[in-house]
C-alpha cells in the first residue's frame, strides 16, 4: 500500500510531524548534526524521549508498521 508516497499511513504520519513541527524539527537537526550512527531514525526517537509515544493523531512513534528505511531517509535529508 502507499499513502501520499511513502510506504503507508504510519510512516508518512511520523514523517510529517517530524519535518512540520517545529521543535521537533529542530531536536532532529540538532540530533543529525551530531550522530554518527546507521539507525538514524530509531537513535533518534531514543535519544528524543520519544520511545513508546504517539502522535497528536495516535500512530506511535515505535511502531512496527513503520517503514524504517524511509524514516531514516527522511532523517538523511534533514541533516543535508
Amino acid at each position: 500500500m502507499n499513502y501520499s508516497g511513502w510506504a503507508n499511513y504510519e510512516t508518512w504520519n511520523i514523517a510529517l510531524w517530524i519535518n512540520n513541527t517545529e521543535n521537533l524539527y529542530r531536536l532532529a537537526v540538532e540530533f543529525m548534526r551530531q550522530y554518527r550512527g546507521r539507525r538514524f531514525y530509531c537513535d533518534f526517537i531514543e535519544w528524543a524521549g520519544l520511545k513508546g509515544k504517539k502522535t497528536p493523531d495516535g500512530v506511535s512513534f515505535s511502531s512496527r508498521k513503520l517503514n524504517l528505511k524511509e524514516l531514516n531517509d527522511n532523517m538523511r535529508e534533514i541533516r543535508g
